[in-house]
């Protein structure tokens, strides 16, 4: 399970690093449900096999290419790899990254923690903060409140000033509470829409936030204001008619691999306004039980990989 690709049969010297890359002594990764879906279907994946998978990881540079200015060996970083056509992930020791797509890690964080931020919270940072654009006072409807993207969302949506209505099975409501959420919904037992409606005097929310997919986009637009926002990182599927009906915007989040946006979170996990929600730390020979447990959507949080020992 640990591995370092070739280029090719040789030396020692070809690990070195391209132009504008850095090389990554990897302390942790991250599994999220891409990953249990490229292993079982491919997709988004393009290249050939062999692939290493892995779109999460925290680390240590251990050398830099020519052109890298931001960088010094010994810098502790966290990023998220590209997605496409991308054959050498993060489940790996070593990890070859243009510098351009990573960011100092938090200094407050483990490189556990750090590890579960790239790609889920860089998700939900995408939607609320640069999508949803929420503010102070606002009503935002999260789905799927309890998983990896959800629990970023919540604290997110919390420091920005939201009132927050979420939905979760009821073993995650607790957490939700203590994460920032105002109203957590049982989704088996009540229409969260009907409940945005009864708590906004009929007005409904200012925005809503989809992470389940199916048809939980159009089940949510009732409760939406007119002129309000929505966003959703799967396909919406089902009856769209209000979208245009009431003037409602709908934001598709497919997030780019972007410093910036790294750098931006690293302020509020700093500042102590959200933290990294851990499901379970597994050694990297466990892969395949952190995607039995990723499949099994009953977890709570992040799934991350200790990929190497830190002191």
């Amino acid at each position: 399970m640990r591995a370092m690709v070739l280029p090719e049969f040789g030396e020692r010297n070809l690990f070195e690093v391209g132009v504008n890359e850095v090389l990554v002594k990897i302390i942790a990764s991250a599994v999220n449900p891409v990953d249990a879906k490229i292993r079982a279907r491919g997709y988004f994946g393009k290249s050939s096999l062999p692939v290493i998978l892995g779109y999460d990881a925290a680390g240590i540079v251990e050398k830099t290419g020519d052109g890298v200015t931001d960088f010094k060996p010994g810098d502790e970083v966290y990023y998220t790899p590209k997605l496409t056509d991308n054959p050498v992930g993060t489940y790996a020791e070593y990890n070859s990254v243009e510098a351009s797509i990573i960011a100092k890690k938090p200094k407050n964080l483990s490189f556990e923690e750090s590890a579960a931020i790239p790609l889920a919270g860089g998700t939900a940072w995408e939607a609320i903060v640069r999508r949803l654009k929420i503010r102070i006072g606002e009503t935002i409807l999260i789905h799927g409140a309890a998983g990896g993207v959800g629990t970023f969302a919540v604290q997110f949506a919390k420091a920005a000033g939201a009132k927050i209505i979420a939905t979760a099975s009821p073993h995650h409501h607790q957490i939700l509470h203590e994460l920032g959420a105002d109203i957590v919904i049982d989704y088996h037992k009540k229409n969260a829409a009907e409940v945005a409606l009864e708590l906004t005097g009929g007005k409904g929310v200012d925005a809503a936030f989809d992470i389940q997919g199916d048809e939980i986009v159009s089940r949510c637009l009732p409760g939406i204001r007119p002129f309000g926002r929505a966003a959703c990182i799967l396909p919406p599927k089902g009856d769209l008619t209000l979208l245009y009906r009431n003037n409602i915007t709908l934001y598709g989040v497919f997030i780019t691999r972007d410093k910036k946006r790294l750098e931006e979170m690293r302020e509020v996990f700093e500042r102590g306004l959200a933290k990294p929600v851990i499901d379970k730390i597994l050694p990297l020979e466990d892969v395949a039980k952190a995607h039995e447990r990723v499949e099994s959507f009953h977890g709570l949080g992040k799934i991350v990989l200790r990929v190497a020992k830190y002191r």
